[in-house]
């Protein structure tokens, strides 16, 4: 299972089939503002906004797929006033029962100088919708078609911003380098035309969810009629987790995607479970999802109101498909203390050796210093994979990988360090049960 894509697991996922209730809302710019461009992260390809909710600033996630802004990991904020709330049940993927969450409106949203006065949101209340953890950085929740219905949405995955546009004055500059694509928008959700290139060679027309919330490359339904099965090379695996329950399936690659006339080779695929739908609205004609770890291969303009996607090849279009070859799943797991010698000045005494600086005597004397850093765990362990044959288990707290301390690195940097390249021999360090134990391993492409 891929942590980097896993991750939160696009699924935030996928469809979140909440009630519409109507009203008033809409966003907008400030007064003769024709757009307006924000700064975003991209972490483990997601798009990760700041949005200011009743004057409390928290991080969303730009997520397509989703209705209504909803709110989640609350648990680092003192608090946040909430306006009109009531109880509802709702349904997303994943098998289990809803869950309860609550539905609030006319809350204030403000990113940047765009504001709306009246957003309706809906708050989940299970403590374990928390996908900081597995990102490393805090996440409250997720917005999407609200910004896509009211603006002209253009995407700089490489420049990581965003420039939101009044449609009324928004056009497109012509240009050689972009394709124009028609995008249906139905039910909230937009969704684009293309074709695969399965194991066979056999060219397979689809249409695919655009999802910028989900950090994974390619999602698509078994469909054996259609010739949507699922490649001889191939793992089950978690695939993350839904609103209602976790979401499994199996991993593997196809020879490639075509979108307009642009196409790439030895694309990563996950064929879900369906089960993970079974309490989902009719899919119709919907053969799977497009995320992030491909979408941010293009720079691309969302064009709700002209029912049109154009699209343009950015610098990450020829990088490969980032595949978990280590087999391990990691996410932070808060604080710990760490011992550090370093040297320190201090003023010296009659019989030691001591640096002359003028009529002041300075010594360099070895001292300890604790400090606080993130504590990232093992999180899962992939069956059969190069790190379980080694011996690394779900709960162990990395230390260094190759000889390198993680706590200077950024979450997705140690998912990095546990996977460049194939054939690479990999020792991390590991506490267990206040043991350090070292393992050793090498990495493999089990779908090669």
């Amino acid at each position: 299972m891929n942590v980097l894509h896993k991750y939160l697991v696009f699924v935030l996922l996928l469809l979140l089939w909440l009630p519409f209730r109507g009203g008033a809302q809409e966003y907008r710019l400030p007064e003769g503002e024709k757009s307006d461009k924000i700064k975003f992260q991209l972490v483990n390809n997601l798009i990760i906004i700041p949005i200011e909710v009743n004057g409390i600033e928290l991080s969303f996630i730009l997520d397509s797929g989703v209705r209504k802004p909803i709110l989640f990991n609350l648990v680092d904020r003192d608090s946040i006033t909430l306006n009109n709330v009531s109880e509802i049940a709702i349904q997303g993927l994943g098998s289990g029962e809803p869950i309860k969450a609550l539905v609030s409106k006319g809350n204030i949203f403000k990113i940047k100088d765009i504001i709306n006065e009246q957003q309706q949101l809906y708050v989940v209340l299970d403590k374990e919708m928390n996908f900081s953890p597995r990102l490393g950085i805090p996440i409250h929740g997720i917005i999407g078609y609200d910004l896509f219905r009211d603006f002209v949405v253009d995407i700089n995955y490489h420049a990581q911003s965003l420039k939101l546009h009044d449609p009324r004055y928004y056009k497109a500059k012509p240009s050689k380098r972009d394709q124009r694509l028609p995008l249906s928008i139905i039910g909230k959700k937009s969704y684009v035309d293309g074709s695969v290139i399965m194991q066979d060679d056999r060219e397979v027309p689809v249409k695919l969810l655009v999802d910028t919330g989900s950090g994974d490359a390619l999602w698509l339904f078994r469909d054996l009629e259609k010739g949507l099965g699922v490649p001889e090379k191939n793992f089950h695996d978690y695939l993350g987790k839904g609103l209602n329950g976790h979401i499994f399936g199996r991993r593997t690659k196809i020879k490639g995607i075509k979108i307009g006339r642009f196409a790439l080779n030895d694309v990563k695929a996950a064929f879900p479970d369906m089960e993970s739908y079974a309490a989902t609205a009719n899919l119709g004609n919907r053969n799977g999802s497009v995320g992030g770890e491909l979408l941010k291969r293009f720079n691309i303009v969302f064009n709700y109101s002209d029912n049109e996607i154009i699209i343009r090849k950015n610098g990450y279009f020829s990088a490969p498909f980032h595949y978990n070859m280590s087999g391990i799943d990691l996410q932070h797991n808060g604080v710990r203390y760490i011992a550090q010698k370093i040297k320190e000045a201090r003023p010296a005494t009659v019989g030691t050796s001591a640096y002359d600086f003028g009529n002041v005597q300075l010594i360099k004397e070895d001292v300890t210093r604790l400090s606080l850093v993130p504590e990232i765990v093992v999180s899962g362990i992939r069956v059969g994979s190069p790190a379980d044959e080694a011996g690394l288990k779900e709960g162990d707290i990395i230390l260094a990988i190759n000889g390198k301390k993680i706590h200077r690195y950024k979450l997705q940097e140690v998912v990095k360090l546990l996977n460049e390249k194939e054939g690479k021999r990999i020792q991390v360090l590991i506490e267990r049960y206040n043991r350090d134990l070292l393992f050793s391993f090498v990495l493999e492409n089990v779908l090669k």
